[in-house]
């Protein structure tokens, strides 16, 4: 029978409460609401959860408490976006894998799970600015000739900015912890693009002028420098690895870029995941900054729920099938006492059609408030939290 559970609304969370929650701990007295107190904005953007900024993903603290309720052995996550999953799995000693179809994606939860030699990192993550900022004209101007016909690139930074960006992605090349490297480099381009300081996350068009600033209440100036950036997101890097290395276990965590309609999974009794809503987010688009200066595999048209393609009853009907078909796919993979734990906003009331096509019974739906968000999407609305078993 399923177990609809509302919101608790006058009642909060200590987090504290984690470390009790043990497999006899009943989804009744779960409680998935935390005030701001309970559950700040440092401890839901804990160490490396922050190493990039990233639309739609949803906080650490869902999947540490499913991960305390089932106890698995292996986990898995066909839609691992940022990571939130696989870091915590990592965190709490279980293996994991997870796939996307994003190239940049991939790039990012392979380089926030993995184990590093902290002292070259480091060495490495300091060297690379220094050599990037004592190069030669000659070679500024190698690279900036490798972008030239790139109008993102060239429309959306200033010249300066692009400059260092340029400098920057050349000195990087060939290093050991290259990855780490390319991530710093794509926060910074991020931040130093022509737009305005509090629409970081859907920039319209560039800026040129100056303008006044919502997040400030000032006249601002668009930015046209990225070096500060590369400057102050390498120590944030750095700092924010070496928490996680604390904490992190000595499993095995591995993302494969693919499709999770196809993908062979390797057995797994837990799945947590948040996938894609229908017609919000363009994943590629995003980071679409780091897609041309990283020169990273496109692989728009295969994203499912695409905002591109919109929130018609068509488009609709096809997010549907292809959510049926990645969970008929992954339930391929699981053992018979699995479950699949699916964290979304069903807005448009798509997955308990989409559990029973997919072969499975909704064991129990709770729905928690998100009313903090970064931003200027500060609008509140209610999740739900389905887990699954196969029928």
């Amino acid at each position: 029978m399923t177990t609809v559970l509302a919101p608790r609304q006058t009642e909060s969370a200590p987090l504290t409460a984690f470390e009790s929650i043990t497999p006899d701990t009943s989804i009744e007295s779960l409680n998935l609401n935390w005030r701001e107190r309970d559950l700040p904005q440092s401890l839901r953007t804990k160490h490396v959860h922050a190493l990039h900024p990233y639309l739609g993903k949803f906080v650490p603290q869902l999947v540490e408490i499913f991960l305390r309720k089932y106890r698995p052995e292996h986990v898995l996550d066909p839609f691992a976006g940022c990571g939130t999953t696989l870091v915590e799995a990592t965190a709490f000693g279980v293996p994991s894998v997870g796939t996307d179809i994003s190239a940049f994606n991939c790039l990012l939860t392979s380089v926030k799970t993995h184990r590093y030699d902290l002292a070259a990192l480091e060495q490495e993550v300091v060297g690379a600015l220094d050599e990037a900022f004592s190069s030669d004209q000659f070679r500024f101007m190698e690279g900036r000739a490798e972008y030239k016909r790139k109008s993102y690139l060239t429309e959306w930074f200033a010249p300066e900015a692009l400059a260092a960006l340029t400098q920057y992605r050349l000195a990087i090349r060939g290093k050991k912890y290259e990855d780490v490297l390319k991530v710093i480099l794509s926060r910074a381009a991020r931040s130093a693009r022509l737009t305005t300081h509090f629409d970081l996350d859907f920039p319209k068009r560039p800026q040129i002028e100056p303008y006044y600033c919502y997040k400030h209440s000032r006249t601002c100036s668009p930015t046209r420098d990225a070096r500060r950036f590369l400057e102050r997101y390498s120590i944030d890097a750095l700092r924010r690895i070496r928490q996680y290395a604390e904490v992190r276990r000595d499993v095995e965590s591995r993302i494969e870029c693919a499709d999770a309609r196809s993908f062979q999974y390797p057995e797994a009794d837990l799945v947590i995941t948040s996938p894609p809503y229908v017609g919000l987010i363009d994943y590629h688009e995003q980071h679409r900054y780091a897609y041309e200066l990283l020169g990273i595999e496109d692989q728009s048209d295969a994203e499912i729920g695409a905002a591109k393609r919109g929130v018609s009853q068509g488009a609709q009907a096809a997010y549907v099938d292809d959510m049926v078909a990645v969970f008929r796919n992954v339930a391929s993979s699981l053992s018979p006492s699995a479950r699949v734990v699916v964290i979304v906003h069903d807005r448009r009331n798509l997955y308990h059609g989409i559990a029973q096509r997919a072969g499975f019974r909704i064991e129990h739906e709770l729905r928690r408030l998100v009313d903090r968000r970064t931003g200027r999407r500060a609008t509140q609305f209610h999740e739900s939290v389905f887990v699954w078993r196969a029928v």
